[in-house]
């Protein structure tokens, strides 16, 4: 009987799904549906740890709204988390993971693992089924070594050696494939994440801006705010105002209007015989 109950409950929640969309839709509203983010956020190993990047655009559709919006995010001290999509979402996840992390380490008394970090992200997610637009690269240094991440808004994970998110993904995987290798040293780990953000930044119209990085290490953590300016805005090579007094007045007249009172009144009384003569060959 609980079971039939239950399968019964489900149904008319199901039911009520449906007919709720069949109630907007026949009024003309439209039905709720995914929406396109954009972002690039990618990450790495190498030698010695790893390094996230992101681009600094964010969108309110096709409007930037922010040319240099900040996307790695502070999990721990050897944690650092890059998102991409809607950027509430990411913000406020990441800072309630953080948050978490901090009790964590305050209660176990050891400090915290990125696994730890990825494992409540990924139940946070899942929880909320896709409703939270989050997609996270998550990345760190523990006791265990370098670990990276992804997280998907629905709560899959993948663990790689570098890894790409958001809609410029596309065009960073292809750096990263092209020449991403072990081992490799910090410097050309670097130059080889601002390539791949740089390709999502000129590739794809929800990237753009600058190119943030984040070196992540047994022993620091370091922060390169804007450390690569592909698209620094110059100065104008035309102006097309011009300062007060660039054009000379070379000639200046001024002439007094006055209105005398006998024009005015011939005028008024020609136009009073004009009608005048008009009712009379209308009456003839």
């Amino acid at each position: 009987m609980a079971t039939a109950s239950r399968n019964k409950a489900q149904d008319s929640i199901s039911q009520t799904k449906f007919g709720t969309n069949n109630f907007l839709s026949e009024r003309g509203i439209p039905l709720p549906k995914a929406t396109s983010t954009g972002t690039t956020i990618v990450g790495c190993l190498f030698k010695d740890g790893i390094i996230l990047g992101a681009d600094t655009r964010a969108t309110e559709g096709p409007i930037v709204a922010d040319k240099n919006c900040e996307k790695i995010h502070y999990i721990t001290d050897n944690i650092r988390c890059c998102g991409a999509g809607t950027a509430a979402d990411t913000e406020f996840t990441t800072a309630l993971i953080s948050s978490n992390m901090e009790l964590h380490a305050l209660s176990t008394g050891r400090k915290p693992r990125v696994v730890t970090a990825m494992t409540m992200l990924k139940q946070m997610l899942f929880r909320y089924q896709g409703h939270i637009g989050a997609a996270l690269v998550l990345g760190g240094v523990d006791s265990t070594g370098p670990q990276l991440f992804t997280i998907h808004p629905h709560g899959s994970t993948d663990k790689l050696p570098y890894v790409t998110m958001g809609s410029g993904s596309l065009a960073a995987m292809a750096v990263f494939e092209a020449k991403w290798r072990p081992n490799m040293e910090r410097a050309e780990a670097l130059d080889l994440v601002c390539a791949a953000v740089s390709a999502g930044i000129f590739n794809d119209l929800g990237s753009g801006s600058n190119v943030d990085a984040c070196v992540i290490t047994a022993s620091h953590t370091e922060t390169l705010r804007n450390f690569v300016k592909p698209n620094e805005r110059v100065q104008k090579e035309r102006s097309y105002q011009f300062r007060r007094g660039t054009t000379a007045i070379k000639k200046e007249e001024i002439r007094s209007l006055v209105v005398e009172e006998d024009i005015t009144h011939i005028i008024g009384t020609g136009t009073g015989r004009g009608a005048a003569e008009g009712e009379a060959m209308d009456t003839s």
